[in-house]
């Protein structure tokens, strides 16, 4: 929740006074102060970068249809054109690689995209997509395609940076990094914001670093429960506990199922649209293969995925992710245009549908526009608090040392029966959890390093009940 927080007066470490309870909260605040303050301080750049570039990514959805206007959409026409001839004409267009995909127009005014792989120029894992009037079969023009949620350059280049900085792998570390503590900084700011009297949480008739504390708590609370959603669902695609979590799901029986594109049908676990696909004209055609999956009940938005090879049937998938969401699936023989494989949303299990709909809301696809405001609200608040949060530490230290740390030596008050259970929670999740446990390990060895350090010079300080020397 915070990102750089620290302690009002009333929270700094007091001369000494008789030990608390145990089993109080009082041995355990300036513990959570300190790893607040710390993990706030140190992960503050990650969030910020994070929080900025999903602000414009959020914002690049209405953006894409302003800028590719021109390519998006068409004067609406009376009646379209088959599927398997307005293909054709991008293919005149562009006889280069092959048809991949194929996204016939899904409303009144809408072009058709025809996704090429294998072009050259275009980055791996990328497609060309070709633009089509589904009216009168004219090319439109072409553009570069990512992702699922057919993203164009604009957004494809915002997502890339909010991702891994555009440094590929290497750079989803920062990324994964910055998801695996804002939940840790969110939890520990909750905790203190309520662990306050609640004459100190106030806002109005105060100033100077109460009342930065004061709009710093308020507003990480109320957006607190956003960024608890934000730091799950980011995790659940990263690179390394994104893998632990789909090991889990996969051992409970819940990984993402997919529909067969083996001509004998019966859907299994394992991609059935990946890969290049060959003549997109194959067997039956486009057309007949699109009303077969419309017999079966597949509305639009679909995209067709032609045969990979002879021994492959076509494919046919929902691709709304907006709620409600559309992802029914079928496969197709080419031969008979019978199908021959159909899967169901509705039968996926419990946590690969809420895997999907986390992911479709962390992005802004599943409420549209209202999703994309919230999104564009909660990484307004955290670029604030991240201010904010510097701002108390600067506070903190004016008139003495600037941005004065707190005390270490907290752990020692806790009591054993609260700080046992604890440390093997926190070894636990940063099992699971590597950029997580890794730089807290770092962290502490730096720390007990530094007190070392501090104890030969006599100088040594700990936390509630001792003062500093």
């Amino acid at each position: 929740m915070t990102t750089a927080p620290s302690t009002t007066t009333d929270e700094a470490p007091k001369p000494a006074t008789p030990s608390p309870p145990k089993g109080s909260w009082a041995p355990l605040r300036p513990l959570f102060l300190r790893l607040h303050f710390y993990a706030g301080l140190l992960v503050a750049p990650f969030l910020l970068v994070a929080a900025v570039t999903g602000l414009l990514y959020a914002a690049s959805f209405q953006a894409e249809k302003i800028v590719y206007d021109h390519e998006l959409t068409v004067p609406a026409g009376e009646r379209k054109l088959p599927i398997g001839e307005q293909v054709a004409a991008a293919r005149e267009a562009h006889p280069e690689g092959t048809v991949s995909a194929v996204r016939p127009s899904p409303e009144p005014g809408a072009t058709t995209r025809v996704l090429l792989s294998g072009v050259p120029g275009v980055d791996d894992g990328h497609t060309l997509a070709v633009f089509v009037d589904p009216y009168t079969a004219k090319v439109r023009g072409s553009l570069d395609q990512y992702g699922s949620t057919g993203a164009l350059p604009l957004r494809t280049w915002i997502d890339e940076f909010h991702r891994d900085l555009r440094l590929g792998e290497p750079g989803r570390l920062y990324s994964e990094l910055a998801a695996s503590w804002l939940w840790v900084i969110t939890a520990g700011g909750l905790v203190l914001w309520f662990g306050r009297r609640r004459s100190r949480r106030t806002v109005r008739g105060t100033n100077g670093r109460r009342r930065t504390l004061g709009l710093h708590g308020t507003v990480g609370a109320w957006a607190a429960l956003g960024f608890l959603f934000l730091s799950a669902t980011g995790l659940t695609w990263s690179a390394h506990a994104g893998a632990s979590i789909d090991e889990l799901r996969t051992s409970l029986g819940q990984a993402t199922p997919s529909v067969s594109a083996a001509a004998g049908g019966e859907h299994t676990g394992h991609g059935s649209a990946a890969g290049r696909a060959g003549d997109a004209a194959h067997g039956v055609g486009l057309d007949k293969v699109l009303a077969a999956a419309r017999a079966e009940g597949l509305g639009d938005p679909v995209e067709i995925v032609p045969p990979a090879d002879a021994r492959s049937a076509y494919v046919v998938k929902q691709v709304q992710r907006s709620w409600p969401s559309k992802q029914d699936a079928v496969a197709i023989d080419p031969a008979s245009g019978e199908v021959t494989d159909v899967l169901r949303f509705a039968d996926h299990p419990v946590l690969a549908k809420l895997t999907r709909w986390g992911i479709d809301l962390h992005t802004g696809v599943l409420f549209g526009l209202a999703n994309q405001i919230a999104l564009m609200l909660l990484a307004l608040a955290l670029i604030l608090l991240i201010v904010w949060g510097y701002r108390m530490w600067w506070q903190r230290g004016r008139g003495a040392a600037f941005g004065r740390p707190i005390p270490r030596g907290a752990w020692q008050h806790v009591p054993p029966q609260i700080l046992v259970p604890l440390l093997a929670a926190v070894a636990v999740l940063g099992y699971f959890l590597p950029l997580f446990g890794i730089p807290l390990a770092a962290f502490l060895a730096v720390d007990i390093l530094l007190g070392e350090i501090a104890h030969r010079r006599g100088r040594r300080s700990y936390g509630p009940g001792t003062p500093a020397r």
